[in-house]
């Protein structure tokens, strides 16, 4: 049987494995909302819950629920993976890696794309 830490709050508990994940996902949407140049109440207004309670997401006393996770994503276009894991997603821009190849060859690799999603397409239906 896993074992449960009593958390400040409310006499709730929290599994053991659950704290490391609010510590690591607290601190990352902290620096997220740095970038951003928010302030909790900010953040707190954006995802419609208290600054005490916003406070208490990013030190990790409380995780975000899912439909919060969900405004994150949609009104912040904040990656929810990143967040939950620290996992990056590679910033891949197709158009970038096209400018970056000869001249003489693009064209040969617009069309193995084509050809490539033609084969996606033919599986998926």
């Amino acid at each position: 049987m896993e074992s449960k830490i009593k958390t400040s709050s409310n006499n709730s508990y929290l599994r053991k494995s659950q704290k490391p994940l609010y510590i690591d996902m607290g601190k990352r949407l902290r620096i997220l909302r740095i970038e951003l140049n928010y302030t909790q109440e900010q953040m707190a207004e954006i995802l419609e819950m208290s600054s005490a309670y916003y406070g208490k997401i990013e030190r990790g006393i409380h995780g975000l629920s899912l439909d919060k996770l969900v405004i994150v994503n949609k009104k912040l276009d904040i990656d929810i993976n990143y967040l939950l894991t620290g996992v990056k997603r590679g910033d891949f821009s197709l158009d970038k890696v096209l400018m970056e190849c000869p001249r003489t060859k693009r064209y040969d690799i617009e069309q193995l794309i084509k050809h490539a999603l033609n084969l996606v397409r033919d599986v998926d239906n």
